[in-house]
């Protein structure tokens, strides 16, 4: 389809021009803002490449930000979670330095691996899941599972014969966030499967775990105590390690908020 060209175009044919011209060449966010950065250009008096720039640059904004929201959906987070939102003060034990280190995602980018270990409700998965965050938007593949999802998920792929494909898929993410290891008991062949997982993301792609029990706890997760010590090795070769502490800040914030209309009466 060809555009009429002319000049002196009314007001209205120069919307109705602009309206069908970004629909062809598929600049929607140019389409939506074009009103309010053309007024906005007047009342500035921009030159015409500072018009032109401001409108590209919205695009470009546009584009990244659905691109870090794909990212986002496609991590399969259960719940939204940023630093931000994270309480440092509440547990003293995570240092926020380390962690605002971390969320320049460097330790991704030399494939290192992160592991987060401490009892339930002193922020590790909000920390995974923040980090994981993190991570999307500035670019990074990431996966997050539960550690029994991941292996359920292995074993059901063994018996089809699609194992192979499987733990590819996993192996490609630049980040693989597993959550909740150490909760339950894995037998010999689901640990198996995992520590393949972990072998094919070693110095290739960085993987971060959530753990309630410290490394070594991980015999009663990992029953082959040299199963487990090849897997610790996996997770904290070049790695950081955060010891989140065990008192639960959320059952501290519970209690604070449960005594509140006694302090009160």
């Amino acid at each position: 389809m060809t555009l009429p060209r002319q000049r002196g175009l009314t007001e209205q044919a120069a919307d109705a021009a602009i309206d069908t011209a970004c629909r062809l060449l598929r600049l929607p966010s140019i389409r939506n803002e074009f009103n309010e950065i053309a007024d906005r250009a007047i009342k500035d008096q921009m030159t015409y490449r500072g018009f032109l720039a401001e409108l590209l640059m919205t695009e470009c904004d546009d584009r990244a930000r659905r691109r870090s929201e794909r990212r986002i959906k496609a991590a399969g987070f259960p719940r939204e979670k940023s630093l931000r939102a994270f309480d440092f003060d509440a547990n003293p034990n995570i240092d926020a330095a380390t962690v605002h280190t971390l969320a320049s995602c460097e330790w991704i980018k030399k494939s290192q691996p992160l592991c987060l270990v401490g009892d339930s409700g002193t922020g590790k998965s909000h920390m995974l899941i923040a980090l994981g965050t993190e991570a999307a938007m500035k670019g990074y593949r990431v996966r997050y599972t539960l550690a029994t999802k991941l292996v359920n998920e292995l074993v059901e792929a063994a018996d089809e014969k699609q194992l192979n494909k499987t733990i590819a898929r996993y192996g490609r993410v630049d980040l693989l966030c597993i959550d909740e290891l150490g909760y339950m008991e894995l037998d010999r062949h689901g640990a198996e499967l995992l520590f393949q997982v972990l072998t094919e993301r070693e110095e290739k792609n960085s993987v971060a775990i959530a753990s309630n029990e410290s490394f070594g706890g991980w015999t009663k997760t990992f029953t082959d105590p040299r199963l487990c010590a090849a897997i610790v090795d996996r997770l904290t070769f070049n790695g950081t390690i955060i010891e989140t502490g065990t008192d639960s800040y959320r059952l501290a914030s519970t209690r604070a908020r449960a005594e509140e209309p006694s302090k009160a009466g």
